[in-house]
């Protein structure tokens, strides 16, 4: 079995493959403070609660962007599972045609999902990630990585506007009834969700006009269910790109990676 690890700046997603199937998954939230310990706690309560022994696990592969915490994560993943994991990044091969200024600035996460969804749903192709940030990858029609577009996340802008306003309150990520607000609540939930939903509709489009083609578009992440089903184009929901593109990226390496080596078991 694989267990797969994806370090984003709100969450940690964690999930153990058997093959290409998804047998377990979960998140914790990304903190900074906790130490090597506490996440190997979390991994093996998190293995423990689906049956998975310590000895099921064959390898392990993790994404970062967030480089604070990949050191804890390494070191926790080494004590719950007892394999070394592989660490994508420069150097890594996953497959990836990149045609992008800098291939090194391409955020781990971000290849992983774009690996997972041209093997699942081909190419052209647009990636949206639903995080702290909202990001568009475009995939071409020749199946090579042309560019991402970065936008502040849903959370992120919603927060922004409550902090940074003497009156408004907080407020939870749901869909009012209608757009045109009647009260300071709806009119927040109205911005922060059809809003979104608007910008992702408006990107996209410029998007496919630059791309000079129709392309399948894919959504995941944190707020991608409560903002997707607003949007007028048609985008489908997928969240297991991340994990499916971390398995191709470990298969593409296990040949000449040997996860046991540097762990005492």
């Amino acid at each position: 079995m694989l267990l797969a690890i994806g370090i984003s700046n709100t969450f940690t997603e964690i999930g153990i493959l058997d093959g290409s199937r998804i047998t377990a998954r979960d998140r914790v939230s990304s903190q900074g403070e906790r130490t090597p310990l506490e996440y190997s706690v979390l991994f093996s309560s998190f293995m423990e609660m689906n049956g998975i022994r310590k000895s099921d696990i064959d390898g392990a592969i993790l994404s970062s962007v967030v480089p604070s915490l990949t050191s804890a994560v390494v070191k926790a993943v080494e004590r719950a599972a007892g394999v070394n994991p592989l660490i994508v990044g420069p150097g890594v091969k996953s497959g990836l045609r990149i045609r992008i200024d800098d291939p090194r600035q391409l955020g781990a996460d971000i290849a992983a999902r774009a690996v997972g969804g041209i093997s699942r749903y081909g190419s052209p192709l647009l990636l949206i990630n639903m995080g702290s940030a909202t990001t568009i990858s475009v995939i071409d029609g020749s199946g090579a990585f042309t560019g991402t577009v970065i936008v502040p996340g849903a959370g992120l802008s919603l927060n922004a506007l409550i902090d940074g306003t003497s009156q408004l309150p907080g407020i939870d990520l749901s869909a009012p009834r209608k757009v045109i607000g009647t009260n300071t609540v709806d009119s927040m939930k109205s911005g922060a969700v059809f809003g979104q939903a608007a910008l992702i509709d408006g990107l996209a489009e410029r998007i496919l006009a630059e791309l000079g083609e129709e392309a399948r578009i894919v959504a995941a992440g944190t707020y991608a269910s409560a903002i997707i089903p607003h949007c007028k184009k048609k985008i489908q929901l997928d969240d297991e790109l991340l994990f499916l593109g971390l398995r191709l990226i470990f298969e593409k390496n296990s040949s000449g990676f040997s996860p046991r080596d540097s762990v005492q078991r």
